[in-house]
């Protein structure tokens, strides 16, 4: 097991984004993104692009947290600080665990094939505030249909846009973030969509 390069540099309070290439540590996941990319970038009328899977580590005074979406791995989610779980595909495929994603806030986790993080760390804030907002936001992330446009953001829901709407709907700057060279995120834009949507219905009803 890799750790986080945060386990023994303290708890100095802070947000860091990492980049990690799609299928990391997964030959098949990787290989059948390689084929998603390339039938996407002929479609589009552009070069093939590098695709990226995103995660958070959150560091607050007492403690360090993981936040990432991932398939859901067995009954332990508990163990691995799960707070929702959504489905993929489908709804009626959700009832299957095969067919599910779990969105995790895990205290003194890791992130899975960190070795192979790419133009990573970002730091996003070093506010203590902006970090425990991330953290309260977690729960009610909205678990809508990994791989569909459920919410018509113009681009499928999947991790990316669960760590992008997480920065969007904390105050951070999402337009700050910058993705590795030659590199695309899918579902990045749908995260920040639907935060923005939500913002402007906050500011209505008030």
């Amino acid at each position: 097991m890799q750790n986080n390069p945060a386990m023994t540099a303290g708890f100095e309070p802070g947000v860091d984004l990492y980049w990690l290439p799609l299928g990391a540590g997964g030959h098949s996941v990787r290989f059948n993104g390689r084929i998603f990319e390339a039938v996407t970038a002929r479609l589009e009328g552009r070069p093939p692009c590098d695709l990226y899977h995103s995660a958070l580590e959150v560091r607050v005074p007492e403690c360090r947290f993981v936040i990432e979406q991932a398939p859901v791995r067995d009954n332990n989610g508990m163990e691995r600080g799960v707070v929702l779980e959504g489905a993929v595909g489908s709804r009626r495929a959700g009832r299957f665990r095969l067919f599910r994603y779990e969105v995790r806030r895990w205290r003194d986790g890791v992130i899975p094939d960190i070795g192979e993080a790419v133009e990573s760390p970002q730091e996003l804030t070093g506010d203590p505030l902006l970090a425990q907002r991330i953290l309260d936001l977690v729960p009610v992330v909205p678990t809508l249909v990994w791989g569909r446009d459920e919410s018509q953001a113009g681009e499928m829901w999947n991790s990316n846009s669960m760590i992008s709407w997480l920065i969007a709907r904390s105050g951070l700057h999402v337009e700050s973030v910058h993705l590795p060279a030659g590199g695309r995120a899918p579902g990045w834009r749908a995260g920040f969509v639907v935060a923005r949507r939500q913002q402007a219905a906050d500011s209505v009803g008030r």
